[in-house]
């Protein structure tokens, strides 16, 4: 499922540059959003098939972004994994109960990320051809 659009909302230009190299190097399409607004909009504008969602952004932060995007019947469907520098005890449960389906803490780990991604596109696939 290598033309796989990635949506990745994150604030930090570097991170997001880094981030988004590393995923076009494996195949996959990216897209980006510096704050939570255009990252909200990105994704009822793009659909894509997985967003990377940075939680301490500016304006609407990433806990409300993936509240919303679970609200919306456009883009419910959406896998999410939390980037986060927050590792404390709870975020990750806190995270999860704000729509997000996994959570990466900051610094990545990128093999460990790309597990996660290529956990959930799989089950993509899998559900586009039943």
């Amino acid at each position: 499922m290598n033309s796989c659009h990635i949506l990745v909302i994150e604030d930090n230009p570097t991170l997001c540059d880094m981030v988004r190299r590393r995923l076009n190097r494996r195949g996959y399409h990216t897209t980006s959003a510096g704050d939570g607004n255009k990252g909200l909009q990105a994704a009822k504008d793009q659909l894509p098939h997985l967003i990377l969602l940075d939680m301490s952004l500016p304006g609407m932060d990433g806990w409300t972004v993936a509240t919303r995007l679970r609200q919306s019947e456009q883009t419910r469907h959406i896998p999410i994994i939390a980037l986060t520098a927050h590792a404390m005890q709870g975020d990750r449960e806190r995270a999860l109960e704000a729509g997000c389906d996994e959570f990466e803490t900051k610094p990545i780990n990128f093999e460990r990320l790309f597990q996660k991604i290529d956990h959930f596109l799989t089950q993509i696939d899998e559900q586009q051809e039943s």
